[in-house]
C-alpha cells in the first residue's frame, strides 16, 4: 500500500507531509492566525512562522526521507512553541523551564559542560576553560565533582540528524547507564 502525502508550501519551501502531520500543521497555523487576528504584522509573522516550521522539519528529516511525519513535526512545533497574542505583555511570559541535562552531541567526555552551556545559554568552550581552571585550582577535586554530575544529570535525548556522538561520549554514556542500573538494583 502506498503512503499518501500532501504537498505544502511554507513560505517558499515545499515539503510533503503525511496526512496526520498535515492535519496537525493546519491546526497549528489556524490557531496562530486566530491568535494574531488583531496584529497589524500578522501576515509577516505567519510567513516567518511558516519558514521556521519548514526549517525545523527539514532539519529533522533523515537522509533519504522526503515525507514529514508526526515524529518530525511534533518536536518541531514544540521547539517553536505556541504563538502569543498581542495581550501577552512583553517580559511577563515565562519561558518554559529548560531541563539541566548532559548533552552527548558535541561532547568531549560525557556532555556535562555541553549541558551546562545549553542550560545557561553560554559558549561551551568558555565552560570547558572554566572547568580546566577549576581542575587545576582545586588540585584535582573537580574530577570528583564532574563524576558526580555525570551520575546525577540525566541525558538529553539524542537528536535525529544532530551532531554525531563521539567515541568517548558514547562509551561514557553506556558506562553511566550501566552504573545507574547497578545502583538502582542495589537500592531495590
Amino acid at each position: 500500500m502506498e503512503r499518501v502525502a500532501i504537498t505544502a508550501r511554507l513560505n517558499r519551501i515545499t515539503l510533503q507531509f503525511e496526512e496526520p502531520a498535515f492535519a496537525r500543521l493546519e491546526a497549528y497555523f489556524a490557531e496562530a492566525a486566530r491568535t494574531l487576528e488583531a496584529n497589524p504584522d500578522r501576515a509577516e509573522i505567519l510567513a516567518d512562522l511558516e519558514e521556521a516550521v519548514a526549517d525545523q522539519c527539514r532539519r529533522r528529516l533523515q537522509p533519504g526521507q522526503d515525507i514529514v511525519t508526526m515524529a518530525e513535526l511534533g518536536p518541531a512545533l514544540e521547539e517553536i512553541g505556541a504563538v502569543q497574542g498581542p495581550g501577552a505583555a512583553e517580559g511577563t511570559a515565562q519561558p518554559a523551564p529548560r531541563p539541566l541535562q548532559q548533552v552527548s552531541e558535541g561532547a568531549l567526555i560525557s556532555g556535562v559542560c555541553q549541558g551546562f552551556a545549553r542550560y545557561f545559554e553560554l559558549d561551551v568552550t568558555l565552560l570547558r576553560v572554566i572547568a580546566v581552571v577549576l581542575l587545576v585550582v582545586s588540585g584535582g577535586a573537580m574530577v570528583a565533582v564532574y563524576a558526580v554530575l555525570m551520575l546525577l544529570l540525566p541525558y538529553a535525548p539524542l537528536q535525529r540528524g544532530g551532531e554525531p556522538v563521539g567515541k568517548i561520549p558514547a562509551k561514557s554514556r553506556e558506562f553511566v547507564q550501566f552504573l545507574r542500573t547497578k545502583l538502582n538494583a542495589a537500592t531495590s
